[in-house]
């Protein structure tokens, strides 16, 4: 079995005597995307700072890319390590390419890969002006482009698309699930809950330092007990009743009759097959998951709730 990229083992981290991060597990494996979410204060970014070994544990263990990122022996193990905080400051008399030729010669890579870099994030035609008269946009995707360097086997990405437009965020996460398919780990932290839909393989939810949820999307509605809504619309009006028991709504649409079944996810398959087994032909089903955003306030809910 290959070893995780990273494995975080019941690591606390305290500050002014306060829980910054308490008895956190997680693991992060090749080619997977790992979501982090949580409030500000959660412990997101004391995670991070810890992976990246800028601060030690009080306790517990930290293991990334094979090493302990705080001693002294990782220094090799960090420059496969690609880093795109959540705040960026360029230099604004610099260029481009003179900003990616610094953190190249830094990270000590070859110069001779950062034009392909910028044209993958899209900076190829402006590479030559100053950083300065960059959109916030732009200077978002030479952070991501300078974090690109070297070929990293570790992403770890604090609030990535900020000042991103639509389009240049689909752009960006088809770019990870290219990184992702070439066996690049990625840990991305954001509070942008509604575009992290779909597009990460786990999803990590922190509250005041603790783990509260660490699962698949499905995993997490299961844990958040959110129902599921079937939408049923019926080619011809038909009785409330055909619609399967439970609780059921049925609302008139034109001619014929849409049917809402609101019911567990556990019961969703046995709904299903009630109603396109009934005698009345159906026209279309439509199910409706909860959305990140609502599973994440549940899980909190439960979560904040009194145990007895």
């Amino acid at each position: 079995m290959t070893a995780p990229l990273v494995r975080v083992d019941g690591v606390a981290k305290r500050y002014a005597g306060r829980d910054a991060l308490a008895a956190l597990d997680l693991v992060l494996g090749a080619g997977e995307i790992l979501a982090l979410v949580g409030h500000n204060g959660a412990g997101k970014s004391t995670l991070i700072k810890l992976l990246l070994g800028l601060i030690r544990p009080d306790a517990g263990r930290i293991t990334v890319l094979g090493h302990d990122p705080a001693r002294a022996g990782a220094a090799e193990a960090r420059r496969a390590i690609g880093f795109l905080p959540e705040t960026i400051a360029f230099h604004p008399n610099m260029t481009g390419a003179e900003l990616l030729a610094f953190y190249a010669q830094l990270k000590g890579a070859p110069l001779a890969a950062n034009r392909e870099l910028l044209a993958r994030v899209g900076l190829a035609d402006v590479a030559g002006q100053r950083v300065g008269g960059y959109s916030k946009g732009m200077r978002q995707r030479l952070g991501l482009a300078q974090a690109l360097i070297g070929r990293p086997r570790l992403l770890l990405l604090d609030e990535p698309t900020t000042g991103l437009d639509p389009e240049l965020r689909q752009a960006f996460y088809a770019l990870l699930d290219e990184l992702a398919a070439e066996g690049v780990g990625i840990l991305l932290s954001s509070h942008a809950l509604a575009e992290l839909e779909h597009r990460a393989d786990r999803v990590v939810v922190l509250r005041q330092g603790r783990k509260v949820a660490d699962g698949t999307l499905t995993d997490l509605r299961r844990m958040a007990g959110d129902p599921v809504r079937i939408l049923v619309r019926m080619e011809a009006p038909v009785p409330v009743a055909a619609g399967a028991g439970g609780a059921v709504t049925g609302v008139a649409a034109g001619a014929g009759r849409r049917i809402e079944i609101i019911c567990p996810a556990a019961e969703k398959m046995d709904r299903l097959r009630a109603v396109l087994s009934g005698r009345e032909p159906v026209a279309d089903i439509e199910l409706l998951h909860a959305s990140l955003d609502e599973i994440y306030a549940g899980l909190l809910r439960r979560d904040a709730e009194p145990v007895g």
